[in-house]
């Protein structure tokens, strides 16, 4: 059941109390001058009274345009006051004929739109009000009324906005915790199957030695990578733990090494961040040698997500890059450096004769939510 479900019962009964409120007044004032008149808008607020209470209790009826309709109902039975009151109109305490019941469309647009739109509706319900006393010749122009009535509509709508955000934050922590729960499943299932035998190929496969060697091998790097996985926790909605994503990385020639807390950055971010490690591990193995180890190293610091990928090959020789950037291959101009600086993170190259250090920075807060360039 939604929240706004207790908000639109209260104001039901709001509508009620108001309504026999209004009628309780006519009946002392006899009618005032215009009986049937003012009996008549008794019944009409009557009638709108159960149309709103079963509009309202209706998620596909509830609107904008069942609001405006509300709205209306109001000032037309505020603005016929002055032709059921008559010359009572400017006597001292006498109130319009709906009396308190005008505040019911108010609250009811508070609860629908927040703060600025009760304040909207209290702002035309307040001016009808104080437009009919300065008509009366005799009656005290009061704001008391409208400065009750303003303070109503951004005062609900606020906690109703406040409401509905703490139903939204606990509905994905329910959501959250129920993905989590089906992980701890799957990695007990996976674990009782996949992992044993990805584990066993692997043993096997260096025991074989040859060719099963290397399927060994690739068995052990996706039994590594299904281990983060599943073990990864659920980042919030529109965002990614980048640890998950590098750890996919990780292999016997690759150390993969990452904090102990989250390093969440938006989901376009971070698959972005971990394409361009990708981009550097790949030059690697082509410049290296399928053999040559690698490490990434992740860190946070002052907001800002740093990633390094560090080898200990020949390095790159002086003019390398600007000379492969001229003949039309962008490895790492476009695929790396391209794409982190689309990302709103810059790039750094440090190479030696003993191995090239790339160090790819990116500040939490300024990260973009662009898509990736092609490498």
């Amino acid at each position: 059941m939604s929240i706004e479900g207790p908000f639109w019962r209260a104001i039901a009964v709001f509508r009620a109390a108001s309504l026999l409120y209004a009628a309780v007044l006519m009946a002392q004032y006899r009618g005032y001058e215009q009986p049937v008149a003012g009996w008549l808008v008794i019944a009409l607020m009557a009638l709108w009274t159960a149309g709103a209470t079963y509009a309202y209790a209706s998620e596909r009826l509830r609107g904008w345009p069942l609001l405006a309709v509300d709205l209306l109902a109001a000032l037309a039975c505020l603005l016929a006051s002055p032709y059921v009151e008559g010359a009572r109109q400017g006597v001292a305490g006498t109130m319009p004929v709906p009396a308190t019941w005008v505040a019911a469309p108010v609250l009811a647009w508070a609860v629908y739109g927040g703060r600025r739109a009760g304040a909207v509706a209290a702002a035309l319900v307040a001016a009808a009000d104080l437009w009919l006393r300065v008509r009366a010749p005799e009656a005290p122009v009061m704001i008391n009324g409208a400065v009750l009535l303003f303070l109503s509509g951004v005062v609900v709508g606020h906690v109703a906005r406040l409401a509905k955000e703490a139903e939204e934050r606990m509905q994905r922590a329910a959501e959250m915790e129920a993905a989590q729960r089906e992980r701890d499943r799957l990695a007990r299932d996976l674990h009782d199957s996949v992992l044993q035998v990805l584990a066993l190929v692997q043993r096997r496969g260096r025991q074989i030695g040859g060719e099963a060697a290397e399927l060994g091998r690739l068995a052990g790097e996706q039994e590594a990578a299904l281990r983060e996985l599943i073990a990864a926790r659920p980042a919030p909605t529109g965002a990614t733990d980048l640890r998950s994503l590098l750890m996919r990385h990780g292999s016997p020639l690759v150390t993969v090494s990452t904090p102990a807390t989250p390093l969440v950055l938006p989901t376009p971010a971070a698959e972005g961040v971990a394409a361009a490690v990708g981009a550097a591990l790949d030059n690697v193995r082509e410049h290296c040698g399928a053999d040559a180890r690698a490490w990434v190293f992740a860190e946070s610091c002052d907001d800002v997500v740093m990633v390094t990928v560090r080898d200990e090959g020949p390095g790159i020789p002086e003019g390398r890059l600007e000379r492969a950037a001229a003949e039309g291959r962008l490895g790492v101009a476009q695929s790396i450096r391209g794409r982190v600086a689309d990302l709103g993170g810059t790039v750094a190259v440090a190479s030696t004769p003993s191995g090239t250090e790339i160090e790819i920075s990116l500040p939490c807060g300024q990260a973009r939510m662009g898509g990736d360039r092609p490498g």
